[in-house]
């Protein structure tokens, strides 16, 4: 059993736990309007500077394969940093067990910055999409690894209806089809191999090519733009970031070389290629 596998056996038992509702994207959109202070996470994401990828930094203390990364862990200190620095979105930790990551920081640094917010879970319900409108996110994440061809569609489709943007993962080409398929208009990239926990940034070159080329296939009818790529994992110098300019990614998500650098908002505005 991987370490992913372990973490989906505990998600569903949590999920176990929550109370059954009924959800529609009407439902959703309904709380979202009632919860007011729409940010536009796709939209803060198109528009990076110049020659530069668009910043999603990640609000992070622990993960499975490093341990505790930010000992002085303080999730608004650290949102306010990004912010300060050029990040278009923030991403936070919610899961607990395995990421040290709680709900209530997603509500703590919402009240404390103005950016757009996504839940970092593993979401495999649709009650955690209701959870992530309910504590404050404007997107969640996907992960095409976890999920059923059937699940998938049927999250995205709940969470696009509502008004969320969706920020589907892949890891490899197969995994780029089925987030093809559900017309993701956000794809991340994640360059960690889930099996072996090697980063490589060639994953993103990879994808971002087949991406491109299936872009260019597709009638403009039935697709209009081509999905925004986000590169993930494995970004750690402004060389990376150029390297991912070059292939055709448009954002960002990086965390762990963040939030263990000193000088956290130095750090994110090196990666952004910013002056100091």
């Amino acid at each position: 059993m991987t370490i992913l596998d372990t973490i989906v056996a505990e998600k569903r038992r949590e999920v176990e736990r929550l109370p059954q509702r009924l959800l529609s994207p009407a439902d959703l959109a309904a709380a979202l309007r009632a919860r007011g202070d729409r940010r536009d996470f796709l939209g803060a994401l198109r528009r990076p500077g110049p020659g530069s990828l668009a910043l999603i930094a990640e609000v992070k203390k622990a993960s499975p394969s490093a341990g505790v990364i930010c000992p002085n862990f303080d999730p608004v200190r650290i949102a306010r940093q990004y912010e300060a620095a050029g990040a278009s979105c923030l991403s936070v930790l919610t899961d607990e067990k395995f990421f040290q990551g709680s709900l209530d920081y997603l509500r703590q640094v919402r009240n404390a910055v103005k950016l757009p917010l996504l839940r970092k879970d593993f979401v495999i319900d649709a009650r955690q999409v209701a959870e992530a409108i309910e504590w404050g996110a404007d997107a969640i994440l996907l992960i095409v690894a976890i999920l059923s061809d059937e699940q998938l569609q049927s999250l995205h489709g709940l969470a696009t209806g509502a008004g969320l943007a969706v920020l589907v993962e892949v890891h490899d080409e197969a995994e780029l089809d089925r987030a093809l398929a559900v017309r993701a208009e956000l794809i991340g990239v994640n360059n960690r191999n889930l099996k072996t926990f090697k980063v490589d940034l060639a994953t993103t070159e990879r994808l971002a090519a087949r991406l491109h080329s299936s872009s260019r296939n597709t009638q403009h009818a039935t697709r209009p733009t081509s999905p925004l790529l986000v590169a993930e994992s494995g970004i750690h110098t402004r060389a990376d970031v150029e390297r991912l300019v070059q292939c055709g990614a448009q954002a960002m998500l990086v965390g762990e070389s963040l939030v263990k650098h000193a000088d956290i908002g130095a750090k994110a505005r090196e990666l952004l290629g910013a002056r100091r």
